[in-house]
């Protein structure tokens, strides 16, 4: 039986391999568009949370920090732009597979895609008023966590919010059995199983770092926030 009792960060996702199959790379990347979807909880976090915040500014900017395959940063401008939002969204990612994968897809309007990292972007002085990432801190280590957080206080002018998944005997045997279908057909079940191992709790994430808080969203997620002046 897997231990999940605490985070197992010995275990490295198929797609973390610079000589996976492509071919299977790129249809995980396709897939990520509907699981997302389903149960990332974005489309609640832009309603009750994003939403209020950038319709107060004139042209607001969003930065995506490890875009993956894209979809969340390209539901964000969409929902935005539903509302009459004309919002900017910057999406970055230093894999240059992610790179040429989202180049072959046509971007709407106001999303550009860069192969970049936050540290590059700290580097050059920009600033957004909203910075997000989606699937991100399961990735990093203690050393890899902090910087991300210390880039992403420097880059964000108002909110930030890491949305990932949180480790739990019910998520990781439900994933398992919504996703067996899938099994063979791209990296989506097993780097998602191992993604649950590697994630964190909020308790594991409480008092990481001044100024962030660590809170449940629903059963199977977790959001690691951050505003201006908190710190």
């Amino acid at each position: 039986m897997t231990d999940l009792a605490r985070r197992d960060t010995g275990v490295v996702e198929l797609m973390d391999d610079p000589a996976c199959d492509l071919r299977l790379l790129e249809r995980t990347y396709a897939q990520f568009r509907v699981v997302n979807r389903l149960v990332s909880g974005w489309r609640g976090l832009y309603a009750g949370t994003l939403r209020p915040l950038l319709a107060a500014r004139e042209r607001p900017t969003l930065l995506d920090v490890g875009f993956g395959g894209g979809d969340i940063s390209v539901a964000l401008a969409t929902w935005a732009r539903r509302d009459g939002i004309d919002l900017a969204v910057t999406a970055i990612d230093p894999d240059p597979r992610a790179a040429a994968y989202v180049a072959r897809r046509p971007a709407p309007d106001g999303v550009t895609f860069r192969r970049a990292s936050s540290a590059d972007l700290v580097a050059q002085g920009r600033r957004f008023d909203v910075v997000v990432s989606n699937h991100v801190l399961h990735h990093l280590d203690d050393a890899a966590l902090q910087d991300l957080l210390a880039d992403t206080e420097r880059l964000a002018t108002g909110l930030a919010l890491h949305n990932d998944l949180r480790r739990s005997r019910l998520a990781h045997a439900a994933y398992g059995v919504v996703t067996a279908p899938l099994a063979r057909t791209s990296f989506l079940r097993t780097d998602g199983l191992l993604s649950i191992r590697r994630s964190h709790v909020p308790a594991e994430l409480a008092g990481v770092r001044d100024g962030w808080t660590a809170e449940p969203l629903g059963r199977f997620r977790l959001l690691l926030r951050h505003e201006p002046g908190t710190a």
